[in-house]
């Protein structure tokens, strides 16, 4: 074949190609239109948003079905002086909820981000331990003068969470909204977005796993 010939075959393989291409081109922007979409649509976060309280309403009766085993929630009440004297700090109980990994859930529906937890027992005796650790059993102190029984799990430093666009596109806590208009939820701040999870199933996992707990011998 001379370099004036042309190859039939090679010009379908080109042309095939500049179809994919194009083809890809377009889905590419398809794409970037839904996400804009998203983002600039109310109705789309509204709609998102009822979703999840829906979702909320069918755990809570799933949950107390079960009787699934609830948490205590507290606030730490700081040391503070009183009469010349200081008195000590207190995990003051105020509610319960259910732990469902990076969010806990109220009977009433409240939504919270999950803090830290501690179990309640005697300070016993200061052994020169790491500060963190002395930090910690001065908690546990904490729960117990705050009524929890000993050996009782106590939640504390969590947050309520507002179920409204705004709060959410805030970023400050762990629902995020997805590309596509979903809510999805932070389920570890050290991955950031990048493994958010959809928060309906994120949800259905937890409330399963509380309700049908894993039998380990």
């Amino acid at each position: 074949m001379t370099s004036t010939e042309q190859d039939p075959a090679g010009e379908r393989s080109l042309d095939h190609r500049s179809r994919d291409d194009s083809a890809r081109d377009d889905s590419a922007r398809d794409d970037r239109a839904l996400d804009d979409r998203a983002l600039d649509d109310p109705a789309l976060d509204d709609r998102a948003l009822d979703d999840l309280r829906a979702v909320l309403v069918r755990a809570v009766e799933r949950l107390e079905a079960a009787g699934a085993r609830d948490e205590a929630l507290a606030v730490l009440v700081e040391p503070r002086p009183l009469l010349g004297l200081t008195r000590p700090a207190v995990l003051r109980g105020v509610g319960r909820a259910w732990r469902l990994g990076a969010l806990m859930l109220g009977a009433d529906g409240t939504l919270y981000a999950t803090g830290a937890l501690v179990r309640a027992r005697e300070a016993g005796v200061r052994n020169h331990q790491s500060a963190s650790a002395e930090a910690r059993r001065d908690l546990r102190a904490a729960a117990l003068r705050g009524k929890f029984g000993p050996g009782e799990t106590v939640n504390y430093g969590w947050r309520e969470l507002a179920l409204d666009a705004a709060a959410v596109r805030s970023g400050d806590g762990p629902l995020v909204f997805a590309p596509d208009g979903t809510l999805a939820v932070r389920w570890n701040a050290a991955l950031g977005d990048a493994a958010a999870r959809d928060v309906v199933a994120y949800l259905d996992e937890r409330v399963r796993l509380l309700v049908e707990p894993l039998d380990v011998p």
